[in-house]
C-alpha cells in the first residue's frame, strides 16, 4: 500500500525538510493506493504549518549476488557493484528511484527513508571474483545508489568491497557525490599507483542553496570540490560527473563547474541531460512546482522538446543526451568548457593485467 497525501498528482503541499522528494507516488507496480485526510480527530499530527518528521529505516537485503551486469552502449562499464538498495542523499532527479518499485516501495520519499544494506557484499564479491573462468573488466561501485550514503560511515560495506578489490589488483571506479570517499583513500590509493582506480565525483552545481533542495543530505558543492582536490593530492584520478543537467535550472553553471573542477586537479570531465524514467517524472515535476514553479513549464517542455515530446526518452544513443537544438547547444557548451579546461583527453580504460582470483597467493605460498 502506498500512500498519498493532498495536493496536485497526489503530492503533499508541504516540502518535507532535508529530504528530495515532496512526497511518496505511487509506483507502477501498485495495487493498493490510499489518500490521506484531515478528519478533524488528529490534528497534532498533521500541521499546516510543520509535516511530521521523517526517520531513516534500514533493512536487510539478503543478496545471493552481488556483482549486476549491463550491456547499455551508454555507460562505460559492464558490471557494477551496490552494497545499498535506496539512497539517503535525497537527490530529487535520481533515475534509480524507480528501482524501489520492484520492492513493493514508493521511488518517491521511501526511496530516501526505506534502505536496504547488503551485509554479505564483500563476500559475495571475494566468491564471484574467484569463480572459474572469472574475466577481470571494472567494476564501478555506486552506479545505481551512492555507495557513501551517510549509513556507509557506519557499516563500511563499500570499504569491504574495495578491500577484496584491492587485495586481487581488480580495476574499480567508484561514483559518489559524497565526501566520505576520502575515509578510503588509503585503499584507493594504492590501487590508483597501479592504474586500478579511478573516482568519479557528481557536481551538479555550485549553489548551496540549489543543492539544498536539489540533493539535501549530500555533501555541500564546496565539500565536493575539496574531496577532488584532496583526491587528486593523493593520486587518484578523479573524473567530474556535471551530471544531470537541468534546463533553466543549473544548465548555467556548466562552464563555471568544469573550471572548479579542474582548479582543483581533476583530470576528466563528462555531462548528461537529466533523465525521467518511470515514476522519476511526477518525482520531479512535483518538485519543480514546489520550489520553482515561475519556471516549472519551461523546464519540462524544453525536456519534452529534447525527448520527442516525452519527458523521457528510452532508446539506448539518445536517452543519456537528449536530441533537438537545446540538448545539442548545452552539450556543445559543456564539450567547449571541458576542451578548454583540459579535461577532454584522459580515457577510463583501467588496467586488468594484474588481477589475481582471491586465494591464488595463499594456495601459492604451501609450496
Amino acid at each position: 500500500m502506498t500512500k498519498t497525501m493532498d495536493g496536485p498528482n497526489g503530492y503533499s503541499r508541504h516540502t518535507v525538510k532535508a529530504r528530495g522528494a515532496v512526497a511518496n507516488v505511487s509506483h507502477r507496480y501498485t495495487v493498493l493506493d490510499s489518500t490521506a485526510f484531515d478528519d478533524g480527530w488528529d490534528r497534532t499530527s498533521w500541521d499546516d504549518d510543520a509535516p511530521p518528521p521523517l526517520q531513516t529505516h534500514v533493512g536487510i537485503d539478503h543478496a545471493k549476488s552481488i556483482i549486476s551486469r549491463n550491456q547499455s552502449p551508454d555507460v562505460p562499464f559492464d558490471r557494477s557493484v551496490n552494497p545499498y538498495r535506496g539512497c539517503e542523499h535525497g537527490c530529487v532527479y535520481c533515475f534509480a528511484r524507480p528501482s524501489h518499485a520492484y520492492l513493493d516501495l514508493s521511488p518517491g520519499l521511501d526511496f530516501e527513508t526505506r534502505l536496504f544494506q547488503k551485509p554479505d557484499a564483500a563476500r559475495l564479491l571475494r566468491a564471484e571474483l574467484g569463480k572459474k573462468g572469472y574475466t577481470p573488466s571494472t567494476i564501478a561501485i555506486g552506479a545505481n545508489t551512492d555507495p557513501y550514503q551517510p549509513i556507509e560511515r557506519r557499516l563500511e560495506l563499500t570499504r569491504g568491497c574495495l578491500a577484496v578489490l584491492s587485495d586481487c589488483r581488480h580495476p574499480v571506479s567508484v561514483i559518489t557525490k559524497s565526501a566520505l570517499v576520502e575515509r578510503d583513500i588509503d585503499l584507493l590509493c594504492e590501487l590508483a599507483r597501479d592504474d586500478l582506480a579511478t573516482v568519479c565525483l557528481s557536481i551538479t552545481t555550485l549553489d548551496r542553496s540549489l543543492a539544498r533542495i536539489m540533493e539535501p543530505r549530500a555533501a555541500t558543492p564546496a565539500r565536493r570540490i575539496e574531496t577532488v582536490r584532496r583526491l587528486s593530492a593523493a593520486g587518484i584520478p578523479v573524473f567530474v560527473l556535471v551530471s544531470p543537467i537541468i534546463p533553466f535550472i543549473n544548465d548555467h553553471e556548466i562552464e563555471a563547474i568544469v573550471r572548479e573542477a579542474s582548479a582543483a586537479g581533476a583530470v576528466g570531465a563528462n555531462a548528461l541531460l537529466v533523465r525521467l524514467p518511470h515514476e522519476v517524472a511526477p518525482i520531479m515535476e512535483a518538485w519543480l512546482r514546489q520550489h520553482f514553479p515561475d519556471r516549472a513549464d519551461r523546464v519540462l517542455n524544453t525536456l519534452r522538446g529534447a525527448r520527442g515530446g516525452r519527458l523521457n526518452d528510452p532508446r539506448f544513443g539518445s536517452r543519456m543526451r537528449g536530441e533537438g537544438p537545446m540538448a545539442e547547444m548545452i552539450m556543445a557548451r559543456f564539450r567547449k568548457a571541458r576542451d578548454k579546461s583540459g579535461l577532454g583527453t584522459r580515457r577510463w580504460e583501467l588496467r586488468t593485467d594484474l588481477f589475481t582470483p582471491p586465494g591464488s597467493q595463499s594456495q601459492l605460498s604451501l609450496f
